[in-house]
């Protein structure tokens, strides 16, 4: 059970943790130490979890198995005006947190072609499907971070070098972008599987483009 929950969850809690300081680390060199003054920049997991995002979420999903799973830890403190050029820097530091995720998918995959000369049965089984979780675990939270959805880093990718109070103020939607996803990806499925319909946009989409990008290391 324990060793079940280690090789299904942890990467989840990896993917999660490292994206975040991806942002963070991206914000520094960009010339905002927001995130290590308030001690973002930490491996701690208890420094970055969200009890909605990083624990409930994810249970649920993966409780429900309906083949994706989706998680996030609390934002870290960033200072846009700190940056040396604010439109360029907004876009790096959104985008790191998503090359922080493919590039562990990368590694992952790396690792996992080594794991084929492990002799021993239960650790070579353990460690290929922690590494497996890896790669599609942070594969789906890139595809899922690039949706063009407040508080998501598409957001800010797509529409944060405009100059234009109507996008600034979608940007600054988080809370209903937020309680948006939520619905479409828990909700909404849910009601609807009552019913008898089985209708799943997010879910759909996250497992068709993680498929995708997937085939290219698996």
């Amino acid at each position: 059970m324990l060793i079940s929950a280690l090789v299904n969850f942890l990467p989840i809690l990896i993917a999660i943790v490292l994206h975040e300081l991806g942002h963070g680390y991206a914000a520094y060199l960009s010339g905002d130490d927001t995130a290590k003054r308030y001690n973002r920049l930490s491996l701690n997991p208890l420094r970055h979890i969200d009890i909605t995002g990083t624990i409930i979420i994810p249970l649920i999903l993966l409780l429900s198995k309906i083949g994706f799973v989706i998680g996030w830890a609390r934002p870290v403190p960033v200072n846009y005006q700190n940056f040396r050029n604010p439109k360029r820097d907004l876009i790096l530091v959104a985008s790191a947190g998503i090359l922080v995720n493919i590039a562990l998918a990368v590694l992952s995959f790396g690792f996992l072609k080594l794991v084929t000369f492990i002799e021993d049965p239960f650790l070579k089984s353990t460690l290929t499907l922690f590494l497996v979780n890896m790669v599609a675990f942070n594969i789906v939270l890139a595809v899922f971070n690039a949706l063009p959805i407040p508080p998501l880093d598409g957001s800010k990718i797509l529409f944060g070098w405009i100059d234009s109070p109507k996008v600034q103020k979608l940007l600054n939607a988080e809370q209903e972008g937020m309680a948006f996803i939520i619905f479409i990806a828990v909700i909404l499925p849910a009601i609807l599987l009552y019913f008898g319909y089985k209708f799943d946009p997010l879910g759909w989409y996250i497992i068709q483009a993680t498929q995708y990008f997937t085939s290219f290391l698996i």
